[in-house]
C-alpha cells in the first residue's frame, strides 16, 4: 500500500495478475485462485495436524482445530436442529474457505479473494442450489407451498407468492454482496490511511510527525477488519443454516 504519485489508487488492490509466470498466464490463473488454494490447505493442515493427536488434554493445534468444529457445530445444530448434523460438513467448509479468505487479505502482499463479487457470488449461489436441492429431495411438490403461507387467503395469492418468490431468489444476491461489499470497504479504507501515511511522511521535517495520526488509525482498522473477517464470515455460515432449516422445516 503506497502512494502513486501524488494520488490515492485504492481500488488497484483488486485488480487480477496472472500468477505462476508462463503456466499461469497460459491457464489463466490469477493470485485470487493462488490464495484459494492457500486458503484451502491451511484449513486441511490445521484440521489434519491438529486433530491427528486426539487428546484427552489438547495441544495448541488440537485446541484450534476443535474450536472451530465446536463452534460450527453449535451453529448449524442451533439453526437447523438434529438434522442438520448432515449438513455440517457444508458449513463449516464454507465457514473455514469464508474466513481464511478474509484473514489472508490483510497480510502484506496477500490478496483478498472475497472481495470479488465474482467469488461470493459463486458461493452463495451454491448455496441457494444446495439448498433448493435439498428442500425439493425432501419435501417433493410441497416445497413450493413455502411461498404461499398456510392458511392465508386465495385472494392474496397474486401478491404473497410474487412478493415470495423475490425474495427467495434474491437470497443468492444479498448473501454475496454483504460479504463482498464489506471486504471491498475495509481494504479501501486501509489504503487510503496507508497512502496518507506515505505521502505526509513525505513533508518534510513536520511530516512524520503528523503521519502518525493516519498511522494510528490504520493500526486500528486492521484490528477492525480482523473482527470484520469473522463476522463476515459467520453471518455467511449462520445464513445458510438459516437457509437449510427453512429447506428442512419448510418455514
Amino acid at each position: 500500500m503506497a502512494a502513486e504519485g501524488k494520488t490515492i489508487d485504492a481500488l488497484s488492490q483488486f485488480e487480477l495478475t496472472h500468477s505462476l509466470g508462463p503456466i499461469g498466464a497460459a491457464v489463466n490463473f490469477t493470485q485470487s485462485n493462488l490464495h484459494m488454494l492457500v486458503a484451502a490447505g491451511l484449513v486441511v493442515l490445521i484440521m489434519t495436524v491438529g486433530m491427528a493427536p486426539r487428546a484427552i488434554v489438547p495441544g495448541r493445534f488440537q485446541a484450534v482445530a476443535e474450536t472451530f468444529y465446536e463452534f460450527v457445530e453449535n451453529l448449524v445444530a442451533g439453526q437447523v436442529g438434529h438434522e442438520g448434523k448432515r449438513y455440517f460438513p457444508f458449513v463449516f467448509a464454507l465457514f473455514m474457505f469464508v474466513l481464511f479468505g478474509n484473514v489472508l487479505g490483510l497480510f502484506p502482499y496477500a490478496f483478498t479473494y472475497t472481495s470479488h463479487i465474482a467469488v461470493t457470488f459463486g458461493l452463495a449461489f451454491l448455496v441457494f442450489l444446495v439448498t433448493t436441492i435439498v428442500a425439493l429431495s425432501l419435501h417433493g411438490k410441497k416445497f413450493f407451498g413455502y411461498f404461499f403461507p398456510e392458511g392465508a387467503p386465495l385472494w392474496l395469492a397474486p401478491i404473497i407468492v410474487p412478493v415470495e418468490v423475490v425474495s427467495y431468489l434474491s437470497r443468492p444476491i444479498s448473501l454475496s454482496v454483504r460479504l463482498f461489499a464489506n471486504m471491498v470497504a475495509g481494504h479501501v479504507l486501509l489504503k487510503v490511511f496507508a497512502t496518507f501515511v506515505v505521502l505526509l511522511g513525505g513533508l518534510g521535517v513536520v511530516g512524520p510527525l503528523v503521519a502518525v495520526l493516519p498511522l494510528s488509525v490504520n493500526v486500528l482498522l486492521v484490528g477492525f477488519e480482523l473482527l470484520v473477517a469473522f463476522l463476515q464470515a459467520y453471518v455467511f455460515a449462520i445464513l445458510t443454516s438459516i437457509y437449510l432449516h427453512d429447506a428442512v422445516h419448510l418455514h
